[in-house]
């Protein structure tokens, strides 16, 4: 997958049967957000496998205080930015709040993200969203559905809290994974989880699992940009590692990320739930 150069470029776009085969081996993939053209040409150099072009834009890039204000043209905005600069990384692409509450509409806002050069729609959610996972499987559109803690329902949530936590929540979690993939869900996202959970569900199902704060057990991780390079602006999450140290340039800290991703060294207990 990589070339034999010193550096760690990937040398042929990365698909989801690259990342099937990378689960299927035990090999560890990274994921890094991303809003625009330069970061994500410094992120392909690194060897970052999966770029995520994240409504939590609205946070780091316009100031928001949630996710919830970001649009669906936002979105197309920052994917075909992001497009712009990728040669080999599968993009992913979150559908903004409520721009997926019915199926049809899911499939119309679905293909303008896939249009604006999205590789895979995200969308947040439990079993509710299978009509919706299926419909948009059923149209050749790739789905990663996020289960956990959802930043959109965090209203509903009461905050930004760790999920599934207790017998039943844990259950939901992992009974919902199952139907999603049986919906047609290619990637399951899980964010804020016990580390145990996580590796529970990645082992659950048959489609590559990414954890943000689910531990070290799911087959990839994925950071928000801002963070790993220690310029969040608010407290540093748990699950947060500074990658941007030891005088490392970015492409270095992005490096370094992937490295320690595969070597399965972050995240470690102490990012863990």
């Amino acid at each position: 997958m990589y070339s034999d150069t010193s550096k760690k470029k990937l040398n042929s776009p990365i698909t989801l049967s690259h990342l099937q085969k990378m689960k299927s081996e035990g090999e560890k993939f990274s994921c890094l957000t991303a809003y625009d053209a330069t970061f994500t040409h410094i992120m392909n150099e690194a060897g970052i496998e999966t770029i995520l072009v994240g409504d939590s834009l609205g946070m780091v890039i316009q100031g928001q205080d949630s996710t919830l204000p970001v649009t669906i043209e936002e979105m197309c905005y920052h994917v075909r930015a992001v497009k712009r600069g990728n040669s080999n990384a599968f993009l992913l692409a979150d559908m903004p709040f409520m721009s997926y509450s019915k199926p049809e509409l899911a499939l119309d806002n679905a293909a303008k993200l896939m249009q604006a050069g999205a590789n895979m729609v995200k969308l947040e959610g439990g079993n509710w969203l299978c009509d919706t996972v299926n419909l948009l499987s059923q149209r050749g559109i790739p789905v990663c559905a996020h289960l956990g803690l959802t930043p959109q329902a965090v209203h509903k949530l009461g905050g930004y809290k760790v999920q599934g936590k207790t017998g039943s929540a844990a259950e939901k979690i992992r009974q919902d994974s199952l139907d999603l993939v049986a919906a047609g869900a290619d990637i399951l996202l899980y964010e804020c989880i016990p580390t145990e959970l996580g590796k529970e569900v990645t082992e659950l199902v048959s489609v590559p699992t990414i954890g943000i704060g689910a531990g070290k057990h799911t087959d990839g991780q994925v950071l928000v940009l801002h963070d790993m390079i220690g310029i969040n602006l608010g407290k540093r999450p748990r699950f947060v590692k500074n990658f941007l140290t030891d005088g490392r340039s970015i492409q270095e800290s992005f490096e370094a990320f992937s490295q320690e991703v595969k070597d399965q060294s972050f995240p470690s207990d102490e990012h863990g739930f």
